[in-house]
């Protein structure tokens, strides 16, 4: 097989970085691994393994005839037999299809509100899933929606998965007293609900001051992150909460912490959680998405209900004052990625359910 993922740009989010890992990982058990980002270019390219194929088209506009022409090019001379986009890039490959055929489409849906998919506006996906050989869905709501909704009805569930960077830049020096540090790793967006994680700063200042949270992903600088930073200074808490940005070395980042958070009032699975796992960290998280199916309650990390701010209060404060659960849940965490997250065992299920269409 030679197969290429398709992906809008490679700034830091989680659709992005799984085209990334797809395409890494896919490089040493198939013919050709390639991906092409259609719009814009981000921090992610340098995550790349160097036999990974790579094309970018700057694409400009909606129907960008030139982008067009110039993937055909690309899939002829490198022989493509599948195209691989990923959320919203199938719109450009639905297009794409009338100018190459005879190339296999395989859609992957990331889509991050799977509390709300009664809200998705689904037309145009749905007549570009009548040209789809497959449906890969990140979370079991995704899977059942896909079957329910969309024309192509070939649907399979993959867990996302991740794997650490061992040759990452350390460049990102985190803020606080080292040992504790509590790390949001997730864009400011209004689903991953930070305001909840202020309210739950304000506890913790009150009983550990010395503990500070760290809040790492991408700002877009609109109208939540303006609200966000004015409740950090109406709540005195700017030696308490750290914003960061976008930031691209995660592994470093996540080795400062000492306890990882998800304040979400909805999710898929985050990669973040992967990568957690494989750092070995205590993680408090909202109970949402598809994270419950991999934190069991009190073995390998701690749930707590959204906006419950007294029992994520609870529940944070009990991995504060006992380092020994904090290692132990964390290392629980890991044996469960390990087993059913790895690299191999999704790759496995991925080629194999391609070989039988």
């Amino acid at each position: 097989m030679r197969i290429l993922q398709v992906i809008d740009s490679l700034e830091i989010g989680g659709a992005e970085r799984m085209a990334i890992n797809y395409a890494n990982g896919l490089a040493d058990k198939i013919e050709f691994s390639g991906i092409v980002v259609t719009r814009k270019e981000g921090e992610l390219k340098s995550k790349l393994n160097t036999n990974v194929s790579y094309l970018f088209l700057d694409k400009r506009k909606i129907v960008d005839f030139r982008a067009l022409k110039k993937l055909k090019k690309y899939c002829k001379e490198n022989k493509i037999t599948h195209l691989h986009p990923h959320s919203t890039s199938y719109f450009f490959i639905f297009l794409f299809h009338f100018f190459l055929r005879d190339v296999k489409i395989i859609w992957h849906d990331h889509y991050g509100l799977s509390e709300f998919l009664s809200k998705r506006k689904s037309l145009v996906l749905k007549i570009a899933s009548r040209f789809f050989q497959g449906i890969i869905s990140v979370n079991y709501q995704l899977k059942e929606w896909a079957e329910k909704e969309l024309y192509c009805k070939n649907v399979i569930y993959l867990p996302n998965f991740t794997s650490i960077e061992t040759s990452e830049e350390k460049n990102t020096k985190l803020s606080g007293l080292e040992g504790k540090r509590i790390l949001c790793l997730a864009n400011l967006r209004i689903q991953k609900n930070h305001f909840f994680l202020i309210e739950i700063a304000k506890k913790i200042k009150e009983t550990h001051p010395d503990w500070t949270f760290h809040l790492v992903g991408k700002d877009f600088n609109d109208s939540y992150s303006l609200t966000l930073r004015e409740k950090i200074q109406f709540e005195n808490l700017q030696n308490t909460v750290f914003i960061y940005g976008s930031k691209n070395d995660t592994s470093n980042i996540i080795n400062q912490s000492e306890i990882c958070i998800f304040t979400s009032s909805s999710e898929g699975l985050p990669v973040a959680l992967l990568e957690f796992g494989l750092h070995s960290k205590a993680v408090v998280s909202t109970s949402v998405g598809e994270i419950p199916l991999i934190i069991k309650n009190d073995k390998n990390g701690l749930l707590v209900d959204v906006d419950d701010v007294e029992g994520f209060n609870s529940a944070l404060n009990s991995l504060i004052n006992n380092s020994e659960l904090r290692n132990q849940i964390g290392m629980n965490l890991h044996d469960t990625i390990l087993k059913n997250n790895s690299e191999e065992a999704v790759l496995n299920q991925y080629l194999s359910w391609l070989n039988s269409n």
